[in-house]
This record gives C-alpha cells, structure tokens and sequence, in this order.
C-alpha cells in the first residue's frame, strides 16, 4: 500500500534537524520511501499536510506505563516519597486487570501526544497474569514499545519468567528488554545474574542508577557495555561518565521528574558531553506530565539555566532519532531516511499558541503541546486523523482506567480520583 503525505513543512532529524517547506512523504508499505518536493507517486491514500508540520514520531526511551492510573498522586513527593506511596502503597493493590487498563490509557495517551515509541519499564511483576496483561494492552493500544520486563523478588521466578517473556510470540509492534533493579533497587548478587541472563537472551538492559558507585561496581564486574542504559545519572562522577562511554552505554534522562522529585540536576548537557547517546523519557505521569512536549522544555531550560549551550535542535534530536539509537533502534525509526518506518506525528502550524511559525524546530520544542497534534501514523497506520485516534477505543480504555483508579485509591487509602 502507497500514502502520500503532501505539502507540508518536513522536519528530518537525521543528520541534524532540517526543515524543508512545501514537502512530500512518500510511504510504501509501512516505510518511508522518499521525501522531497513534489513526488510524482500515485497513492492509495493521500494524507493532505497544508499547514502541518511534519516531523519522525518522538521516541520516549523510560516510562513506567502502569503508573499511569495514578496521575499526579505524587505531585508534592520527593524520590523517597514517591516510593513509599507508589511502590509501597499503591503496587501491592494491582491486579492484572489494572495493569492492562493503565498500561492502555498509558499507551494511548502516548500515542494521542505524537510519542510512537515508547520503553515502558515495567517494575509490577506480582504474576505472571500481570506481565500478560500489559503485554497485552501495548499490542492493543498500536504503539510501539519496548516492554522492559523488571523480575520480581524471587529469583528463580524472575529468571523463569524473562525467559518465557522473551520466547512469547509478542504482538508485533513489541520488542522484549530487562528492566534490572539491582544494583540500586535489589542485591548485586541478582544485578549480575540478570546482566548475564540477558545477554545470554539478546535483550537490552536498563538501570536506574544516580549517584556514586553504580557505574564503577558494573565496571569491576566487567557488566558495562553497548546493551546497558542507564536511567536518570543524576550526580555520576567523571570517571563513571567515562566508564559509560568507553563501553558504548547509552543513558535516558527525566529532567521533568528529576527536578520535580530532586534528584539531582538532570545530566543532559554532561552526558553529551561525554559522547554518551541520550533520550529522553517521561518516567512517571504520578509527578509530571506524560507528552514529550513538556519533557524536551524541561530538559533544555534545565541545561540552560546552569550555563548549557544545548540548542532546539539537539533537544528535538534526544526526543527522535537519539532516542531511537538508545532503543537500538535507529536504523528503525527516530527519523525519516528512506527505509525507516513510517512513523509520523503531524502538528498544526497555525494554532493558537503556535503561530506563527518562523523556527519550525525551535517552535516544536518551545512552544508545541498536545493540543497541536493533528495527525500520529506508526509504521504506516493512521492512528490519529484531524486530530482524533481512529483506531484506539479511547472511550474504553478511561471507563477501565477509571474502574481501576477508584478501587486503587480506596486500597490505598487515598482521595478518590474527582469524577469517580
């Protein structure tokens, strides 16, 4: 099947951000064929972009979906808060069929705000029916995830279970990953277990990690290399920033949470300096919001307020194709080189709040939202159309979130959420 996206103004991320007015998209079955200036192509459909702004769909590289029943629980919290609440309070109450509910509207909400890829860190293991459930919401909702499988306590359960999850024939848009607790959130002994299990499976590895000591332990264990990224960094020395690149690392920042929860200034700027491959994730929609729109301003007015020279380009850069090669997913998608993926996200140019366009890049970073996200297409499938998802029951997935919010909050002890 031919589509042919026309007219509008092109944004490629690929070597570095470039802007080409008047454009065409030419898609053949699902990838990108060609992009230039009037394409002579007949199409089966022909997608209109006049007055759009037509750009790769962003990548977010860390999010923990099944958080996203709990918006804003955390508004006031710090790191320790936040897991005494969620982790403590709120976790042990899930059962499958709320994992499937919050990973859906998660999903979706993703997918509404032009994120068509997403890493979702998946830390609520309690059965093997939850680790199915969202699973199955991911493949349900049409995005394209990575789902990092976090085991849980029992490590004979949790090594089990990373094997079938990485011998389940996943919905197709899915790639399986480890999302590892240790060496920061579990024993060392089980850190260096599932480093070798994973790379036993082929799976890319995950870790939460700020601070001191982390990089260097990985290091004395020879476990660091081109398959490890790292979340957060916050307060990394040099050497561990060196240690990261010399072995190939990549690394996910969350400058709207780790402000907001005070972890540290967000590492942007030092991570790139070091030569070390940088996305940007949403992390958790309890304390921040859950558009990349609001992460790409909070990561360039965090490096900007301490001196940075980070540029509109770089930001959009970290939110699409830097993404995608932290995925080790760049020859996919992040970008729109022929052969990649037809993932789209289409803004309109002349809405309130975002006209008039004279930078198309500084304006997608500085002034974009939400609101302007007119069309999302993921590997060739309109997902959302003037504005609308067409595929996604919406209307669903917030009756089954709403269901799951209401019974958490009560669990927990907590307010229950205004409407319920």
């Amino acid at each position: 099947m031919r589509m042919l996206v026309t007219g509008g103004t092109v944004i490629d991320t690929d070597p570095g951000p470039r802007v080409l007015p008047g454009a065409d998209v030419l898609v053949e079955d699902g990838v990108i064929a060609a992009v230039g200036r009037e394409l002579a192509a007949e199409a089966d459909e022909v997608v209109d972009a006049t007055g759009l702004i037509v750009l790769p769909g962003f990548v977010d590289t860390h999010r923990h979906l099944w958080q996203s029943v709990l918006r804003s629980v955390a508004a006031d919290a710090t790191l320790g808060g936040y897991l005494d609440l969620v982790l403590g309070g709120f976790a042990p109450a899930f059962r499958a069929e709320d994992v499937y509910a919050a990973n859906l509207w998660g999903a979706i909400e993703a997918l509404d705000a032009g994120i068509t890829t997403v890493y979702d860190w998946s830390h609520i293991q309690l059965t093997p029916d939850h680790t199915d459930a969202a699973i199955e919401a991911l493949g349900d909702s049409g995005v394209r995830a990575v789902f990092g499988y976090a085991p849980a306590g029992d490590a004979s359960r949790g090594e089990s279970e990373v094997r079938r999850v990485a011998s389940l024939g996943l919905p197709r848009l899915v790639t399986p990953a480890l999302a590892a607790l240790g060496p920061v959130y579990g024993p060392a002994e089980a850190a260096e277990a599932d480093w070798l299990l994973a790379r036993e499976l082929g799976l890319q590895i995950s870790v939460h990690a700020t601070g001191t000591g982390t990089v260097e332990w990985l290091h004395r264990g020879g476990l660091l290399g081109p398959d490890v990224m790292f979340v957060h960094g916050n307060g990394f020395t040099d050497e561990a920033m060196r240690l990261v690149a010399d072995s190939g690392g990549v690394a996910s920042v969350a400058p709207a949470v780790e402000c907001q929860m005070g972890h540290g200034h967000p590492e942007t700027g030092r991570f790139r300096r070091f030569g070390i491959t940088t996305g940007l994730g949403v992390d958790t929609v309890t304390a921040a919001p859950g558009d990349m729109f609001a992460v790409m301003r909070a990561a360039f007015a965090a490096e900007r307020s301490r001196g940075g020279e980070l540029t509109a380009a770089e930001v959009l850069r970290m939110a699409t194709v830097e993404g995608a090669a932290v995925l080790g997913m760049d020859d996919r998608i992040g970008s729109l080189r022929p052969g990649r993926q037809a993932d789209l996200v289409m803004l309109r140019s002349g809405d309130l709040g975002l006209a008039p366009v004279h930078d198309p890049v500084g304006a997608v970073v500085t002034a974009a939202g939400p609101a302007n996200v007119d069309t999302v297409i993921v590997g060739g499938r309109v997902v959302k159309r003037r504005g609308r998802l067409v595929h996604a029951d919406a209307c669903r997935a917030l009756d089954l979130v709403s269901r799951s919010a209401e019974r958490l909050a009560e669990a927990a002890g907590t307010p229950a959420p205004v409407g319920s």
